[in-house]
């Protein structure tokens, strides 16, 4: 009946989908607050903190490849050195700690396995890592940004002592703050709270981003073969985001089960499959593969200031190497991507124990034996089907790198850590929204 409406109306499926949405209440309520949770976001990464030279400050971050990562995830906070400047970070970085200590950990694994409570408490858990983290991560952009000399009043020494302490609890607060609103939309909207915290700050810093690149490249006329060059890489880059994310091998499982009719026992049989994602681990190998491979800059940059020349010359080699201009660089953020999703991959697949849930289930592979040889055969899928995934992101990678010296476009940048947020976050979304409709009989967005 829906896509009879939309024939006749003639208007197109999204738009129709959308006006559907929002005429039931209670969905419609649901996107109102998500969309006054995110404004509420944006205004707060407008709350400057104080004793900054915001000019120095924003080509501090824009030259430096640390700051101008984790600008993205702050949505351009920043930039503006507000106290959202950390954005949900840290948030994401315990997190990724947690997924990675509950296989080692005994009482995680405990935890894992107790339902909502378990995941409650490692959540919990989450929380108190997270303060820590954005406290450390917030003092040390004050210390690079203190380099360049967009901020003063920075130590842990003399009168510098209590304007540094109110800095980095400010930055640690707006975090946690970030993080509570995240969650309120994950309870009270719709889609990944904190998913669409990160996408909103993206979103919110594209129209800068192509401005800066359409005036620094002489304007439409001047860089006109460069923009269309680049954005006809950022479409082909988006499709392969796209494909990539949605492509699964679905392993084919049946269900025996006895049923008691009538005063005799039935055999009755059912067929499924296992979804396996090729690229399960999205783009937390990214973050890995980047926050490794600058680290060695961040280090440098810091003691390029040493008293001692041995220092300084050990510094800069760490820099020349880190630079994300050069070729070692590139490499190494290939490698390290392939590497971790691989490891990140069969991590998520072992906490899921997918043979022994299906052994207890009664379901089995045709042809395979319940138990450990299910448990070697969905391995073997996993890692065959992981190579086109990890090479895929490793290719992702670097494809910005190579984008820049093809198109000579200087300043701007194909994110393709930000493009796989934004896909993945609105492809998210999308299925809930569907989901929704879905269950008031209206056709959604993905048919």
């Amino acid at each position: 009946m829906a896509l009879d409406r939309q024939q006749v109306s003639g208007r197109p499926r999204l738009l129709q989908a959308a006006i559907d949405a929002f005429g039931q209440p209670d969905l419609r309520q649901k996107l109102l607050f998500t969309l006054a949770m995110l404004v509420v976001f944006r205004f707060i990464a407008h709350v400057p903190l104080p004793n900054v030279d915001r000019e120095i400050l924003k080509r501090t971050v824009d030259s430096n490849s640390l700051l101008g990562y984790f600008n993205i995830f702050s949505g351009g906070a920043l930039r503006n050195l507000s106290v959202a400047a950390l954005g949900v970070y840290p948030y994401i970085t315990a997190s990724i700690v947690m997924q990675l200590l509950t296989p080692v950990v005994p009482r995680l694994q405990v935890l894992s396995k107790e339902g909502e409570q378990g995941r409650n408490r490692i959540q919990l858990y989450t929380h108190w890592i997270t303060v820590p983290i954005a406290i450390f991560q917030g003092y040390a952009q004050l210390l690079i940004l203190k380099q360049s000399g967009a901020v003063t009043n920075v130590g842990l020494t003399g009168s510098n002592l209590l304007p540094t302490i109110a800095m980095v609890v400010s930055i640690a607060a707006g975090t946690m703050f970030l993080v509570w609103l995240g969650e309120l939309i994950t309870e009270r909207g719709i889609g990944n709270g904190v998913s669409l915290i990160i996408l909103a700050g993206i979103v919110a810093g594209i129209p800068q981003y192509l401005g800066q690149g359409i005036l620094n490249t002489g304007g439409i006329g001047g860089g006109y073969t460069g923009l269309v060059l680049l954005t006809v890489i950022g479409l082909v880059m988006l499709y392969g985001i796209v494909y990539f994310q949605e492509a699964q091998r679905k392993i084919p499982v049946q269900y025996a089960r006895s049923v008691f009719r009538q005063g005799r026992m039935y055999r009755q049989s059912g067929t499924s499959y296992i979804p396996l994602k090729v690229n399960s681990a999205g783009m937390i190998p990214l973050l890995f593969a980047f926050t490794i491979m600058i680290f060695p800059s961040f280090v440098a940059q810091t003691f390029q200031t040493s008293g001692s020349s041995f220092v300084r010359n050990v510094a800069g080699f760490m820099a020349d190497v880190a630079d994300p201009r050069g070729i070692p660089y590139q490499i190494g953020v290939f490698m390290l991507t392939v590497a971790f999703t691989f490891f990140y991959s069969l991590v998520l697949y072992q906490q899921q124990n997918l043979a022994e849930n299906l052994q207890k289930s009664g379901g089995f592979i045709p042809g395979i034996r319940p138990g450990r040889p299910t448990q070697d055969y969905i391995t073997r899928v996993l890692i065959r089907i992981t190579w086109a995934g990890a090479l895929f992101l490793g290719v992702m990678a670097v494809v910005p790198y190579l984008a820049t010296r093809l198109t000579n476009v200087q300043a701007l940048t194909l994110s393709s850590t930000g493009l796989l947020i934004v896909v993945g976050v609105v492809l998210d979304t999308m299925r809930q929204i569907e989901a929704q409709l879905l269950m008031r009989n209206y056709e959604g967005f993905i048919r």
